[in-house]
């Protein structure tokens, strides 16, 4: 079929505007740890029986004791940090503000991979950088009252944001280091990021799991079982995001380039706007629309100068 590779990453593009929307409503019901949590478990069961079925055993094969190290670290780095970090911008400012920042995380990345792997910025990179930023800015910045320019948002909102921007292109380049330290066991390829995303949700469930139980206890966590509305929005942000989003992601690349797929995935920003209106009433102006889309373009330039 013709384009499957585009329509599936545009797939993925929706699947993760509804994993920030369901984000974003849970977080404010059941609490930014709790939810995490539950996020982190359900992927992990979820993860257990995709093994068991595509290759007789629940546990992932072909893990070294350096991709265990490097995937651990990237859970602890992409999810504990940037998940905790993300979750609580959605509380503060949005998903909708929340994913535009998230475009932030291939300068991270890109800027990563320059100091861990040697990866050579492009001058491209750099213009694509500068227009994501451009796009951000024109979202977030207005006329103040009594400075020329002053921010839209909470400050701590924003640093939250730009925080889990930074862990998500930072655990992305640890990912890869870890997945090039995996041993070919002859498990299907596409296996090997589920089995490196399920020791990142080993990480995830440890870290949230402790911080939950210093910070809160664990009475959230039994009201959260109990909380049939609640759980409902935690197993469908699982399967949204860490599950269905990851899998159709790699999915993507297999039809299309990779440049073109990651392009077309960034399209959440865009396509969050209405739907974030609708359900939680944030306006909308042309000030957000126009930086939205600066912003994909920026995104677009720095993937496709690849």
């Amino acid at each position: 079929m013709s384009y499957l590779g585009e329509l599936i990453s545009i797939g993925v593009a929706f699947s993760w505007t509804a994993t920030a929307l369901l984000s974003e409503f849970g977080s404010k019901r059941l609490g930014n740890l709790t939810l995490n949590v539950l996020r982190m478990a359900l992927a992990l069961a979820m993860s257990l029986v995709l093994f068991w079925v595509a290759t007789g055993s629940p546990l992932p094969g072909g893990i070294t004791a350096e991709a265990c190290g490097w995937m651990l670290l990237s859970g602890l780095v992409g999810y504990v940090i940037g998940d905790f970090c993300l979750f609580q911008c959605y509380i503060i400012i949005g998903s909708r503000y929340g994913q535009l920042f998230m475009t932030l995380a291939p300068l991270a990345a890109a800027l990563m991979a320059w100091v861990t792997l040697g990866q050579q910025m492009t001058p491209m990179s750099l213009v694509a950088m500068m227009v994501t930023l451009g796009g951000i800015g024109l979202s977030v910045l207005g006329r103040g009252e009594h400075h020329r320019v002053s921010l839209k948002l909470p400050l701590h909102g924003v640093l939250y944001a730009v925080g889990a921007a930074l862990c998500q292109g930072i655990g992305l380049v640890l990912s890869k280091i870890g997945m090039d330290h995996y041993e070919a066991c002859g498990q299907p390829a596409w296996l090997v990021p589920f089995s490196a995303n399920f020791l990142r949700c080993v990480a995830g469930i440890l870290g949230f799991g402790l911080l939950l139980y210093f910070r809160e206890g664990l009475a959230p966590l039994r009201e959260a079982i109990h909380d049939r509305k609640g759980m409902a929005v935690a197993t469908a942000t699982t399967v949204f995001g860490p599950f269905v989003g990851v899998g159709f992601s790699l999915m993507a690349v297999q039809y299309t380039g990779a440049g073109i797929a990651s392009t077309l995935m960034a399209l959440t920003p865009i396509i969050i706007i209405l739907p974030s209106y609708w359900l939680f009433r944030q306006p909308v102006t042309w000030r957000s629309v126009v930086g939205a889309l600066i912003s994909v373009l920026g995104v677009s330039l720095f993937f496709l100068s690849e």
